[in-house]
């Protein structure tokens, strides 16, 4: 992407455009149809070839008054600071988009972003700890 095109005020600018570069690549050579779990994989290789760091399942507790009411686990957690959320459909859905912010909530992260693998291209959407 060409440096001009680049937006500087974004959350992580240079994290977010590389980790939307994988999401683009992952589908060029894939293609469509597939099951998350397969996107998810090469998301991982790209990654790891990249040097990248990142953690795949990551598990963030969810506590209430100092009590532990359960687990959300992330798709990843790339850099220890965005969460990337893998998902198959041609939307972003509304439960989709919440179950990112209660991720950001929960990890205090602040950027997600949701990647939606369609049956003609990879979709994302960035989302904001705005809490």
């Amino acid at each position: 992407m060409s440096e001009e095109l680049r937006r500087k005020d974004l959350v992580y600018p240079e994290l977010s455009y590389k980790i939307i570069e994988i999401l683009f690549e992952v589908f060029n050579e894939l293609g469509p149809g597939l099951q998350e779990r397969y996107y998810q994989s090469a998301i991982a290789v790209r990654l790891k070839q990249i040097d990248l760091p990142y953690a795949q399942e990551v598990r963030v507790p969810l506590d209430f008054k100092s009590s532990n009411i359960g687990s959300y686990f992330l798709d990843f957690l790339i850099d220890g600071k965005v969460i990337l959320e893998i998902k198959r459909g041609s939307r972003f859905l509304r439960q989709n988009i919440d179950q990112v912010v209660g991720y950001l909530k929960a990890s205090k992260k602040k950027l997600g972003i949701i990647a939606n693998f369609t049956n003609n291209v990879v979709k994302y959407k960035r989302i904001l700890n705005l809490y």
